[in-house]
């Protein structure tokens, strides 16, 4: 059974950092995209950052260049999203995603084939 777990969400202040990590489990994804999405209260889900296999290529939503960054470590089936800087739109369930195609960059909610459970990122004004 392939499962993704996130990790690190909770409360900052603005201004504030946190690191979330994605463990992946069950499926070696490092020939796959994996991606950070988040979904605030009352709103759509958004792709925040996306990480191609090699770990080459990224992508992020335009708010968050510059405060955040996507790695990932394919030794340990795993990827990481560093934000800095946070603000109080910054609030939201994080997802991790992957796609279970190989080689190729995916930043689309509906090309993930697999999905964690999300975890929360609240930031304080």
């Amino acid at each position: 059974q392939v499962q993704l777990t996130e990790s690190g969400g909770g409360l900052v202040q603005a201004g504030g950092s946190l690191r979330l990590s994605c463990a992946a489990s069950g499926r070696v994804f490092s020939r796959n995209t994996m991606a950070w999405f988040r979904q605030a209260p009352g709103k759509e889900r958004e792709l925040v950052a996306v990480i191609d296999w090699s770990g080459s290529a990224t992508d992020y939503l335009d708010s968050v260049k510059g405060r955040f960054t996507v790695s990932r470590d394919s030794t340990k089936n795993a990827a990481y999203l560093q934000m800095n800087s946070l603000k109080p739109e910054d609030t939201a369930v994080y997802y991790c995603a992957a796609d279970s195609a190989a080689y190729v960059l995916d930043r689309s909610a509906s090309s993930m084939d697999y999905w964690g459970k999300g975890t929360l990122v609240t930031v304080s004004s």
